[in-house]
């Protein structure tokens, strides 16, 4: 009996665990994993699945500097070619989805000439 009450506290201590790390909540905004869903301030944000993995990336990396071209090789999963807008183009889409100034953001700052970081 000690042995099964042991394996069961550690399933269901590691199982939380995980489950906990797949739910990231930061200022209103809670990002889902295991779904794909996206709530800000309670409300369903429409993203697509690259927008979704570029601001679950950003969202990890909270309060560090992420270039461009580490953000396009992660998401993406390809090498960044030179003058590649697509990243710039993505945070704008997003950021117009959350409503947010490109010149005043509340979330996703860019860090010019670096990249793009997500406020603390």
């Amino acid at each position: 009996v000690a042995r099964i009450k042991s394996q069961l506290r550690r399933y269901i201590k590691y199982n939380l665990k995980e489950k906990r790390e797949d739910i990231l909540d930061i200022r209103g905004l809670q990002i889902n994993k295991s779904n794909h869903k996206t709530l800000l301030y309670g409300k369903e944000l429409p993203l697509t699945p690259l927008e979704f993995s570029i601001l679950y990336y950003l969202c990890k990396h909270q309060g560090e500097v992420v270039s461009s071209e580490k953000l396009f090789e992660e998401v993406w999963g390809e090498k960044f070619l030179d003058q590649n807008n697509t990243v710039m183009t993505h945070i704008g889409r997003i950021r117009e989805k959350m409503h947010e100034s490109a010149r005043k953001p509340k979330f996703i700052k860019t860090v010019w000439g670096v990249g793009y970081k997500w406020e603390k």
